[in-house]
């Protein structure tokens, strides 16, 4: 598949500046940003598209292999950004964090990070929540139970023994990047990678913790509240900021990701915010009407059955489905109508069955096209 030239998603012009670069991305991202695309797929797409073009362009020597050989540069691979690997919501997210959006990142609450904080950083997490039909039309607050790193206490997450320093790593000489030369058909490469050595933090526990062996993290368990507002469909996410896994020897925690699913229902179809519920009645019912009892998402209704209605016909209660998300108001629910047929009749049944089908008034007054017609009108 043919990627998309990255100066045209970022709508910048090849020759254009840095802090050109810089400000169109500040635009894009905030609009295209999850925060305020509630479950909008497209725009979270876009998002992800924005923070690939801006973690390349924004790099001098990214840029210039860009400009030279375009997606096929070191170090972007067929995938695009790195390696092959796809650039996904995480990454973007990160990107937009650490100080992609200067000033403006404080407007979703982040900061700009340092390369040692992004380096030390916790990976992020992601669990799936199934909820009910019910918790979703209501919104709720669910616990979750969550494995991950915490801070080791034995050595105050420094992931040195007490009373010992770190040194300078003697492999990158505290820099925490090394760099490698390599020689292809297309000409010389220069890449900068993380130091195998010390992790790219530029130093080397030497007196290492005997608890979390250096890392300044340990195995743990916690009970996180996640609140779920009315309306979420599956595939929404939400974000719990620093919940994630600890970072390396101090560094910030990661991000929780959790990701809804819905639960198939018993009885409703979801359609929207709409729920639809199939409604069987006898035919006396049908013919004559009826008051009946059904149920919704917050227990059981009177409904008035009209006289004559007819297979296929739908009746709304206003305001019985699930919220809307984000918003006031509800949708509704729709009772489909169907015509219960008997498997099982006994003699008198039958008689009286073959008694009414005599009758004039019992037999249809229209053809099948012109009644098949109006159901699927009715259920447009």
């Amino acid at each position: 598949m043919t990627k998309q030239d990255y100066y045209e998603i970022l709508g910048v012009e090849r020759g254009a500046s840095a802090e050109e670069i810089k400000k169109a991305y500040r635009k894009l991202a905030i609009k295209y940003h999850p925060d305020k695309n509630k479950g909008d797929k497209e725009a979270e797409e876009k998002f992800k598209q924005v923070g690939e073009a801006y973690a390349v362009l924004a790099d001098a020597q990214k840029r210039a292999q860009y400009d030279r050989f375009g997606h096929q540069a070191a170090g972007m691979g067929a995938g695009g950004y790195s390696g092959g690997f796809d650039f996904d919501l995480s990454d973007a997210l990160r990107i937009f964090m650490e100080g992609g959006l200067g000033n403006f990142s404080d407007f979703f609450g982040g900061g700009r990070v340092s390369r040692e904080e992004r380096l030390r950083r916790g990976s992020d997490l992601q669990i799936t929540l199934k909820l009910d039909l019910e918790d979703i039309a209501r919104g709720e607050t669910k616990k979750i139970k969550l494995s991950r790193l915490k801070p080791c206490e034995e050595c105050n997450a420094t992931g040195g023994a007490r009373g010992s320093k770190p040194t300078v790593c003697t492999t990158c000489h505290g820099r925490g990047e090394v760099r490698h030369v390599s020689r292809s058909f297309l000409g010389q490469f220069v890449q900068t990678s993380t130091c195998p050595a010390c992790g790219g933090v530029g130093e080397i526990i030497l007196d290492k913790c005997l608890r979390c062996a250096g890392e300044g993290r340990v195995k743990g368990e916690v009970t996180l509240s996640v609140n779920i507002p009315a309306g979420v469909t599956s595939g929404n996410y939400l974000t719990l900021r620093g919940q994630g896994n600890a970072g390396l020897r101090g560094g910030p925690a990661g991000d929780v990701f959790v990701v809804v699913e819905e639960k198939p229902h018993e009885i409703f179809e979801r359609h929207g915010d709409d729920i639809l519920y199939r409604l069987l009645l006898t035919f006396p019912q049908a013919a004559l009407g009826d008051e009946v009892e059904v149920p919704t998402l917050n227990g059981r209704v009177k409904v008035t059955i009209p006289e004559a209605i007819q297979a296929g016909k739908v009746l709304r209660l206003k305001g019985k489905g699930i919220k809307h998300l984000n918003i006031s108001g509800s949708g509704d629910q729709l009772i489909l109508v169907n015509i219960y047929t008997p498997t099982k009749l006994n003699a008198r049944e039958r008689r009286l069955l073959e008694e009414l089908s005599q009758c004039e008034g019992i037999k249809p007054q229209e053809d099948e096209k012109s009644f098949f017609r109006k159901v699927k009108d009715t259920l447009k």
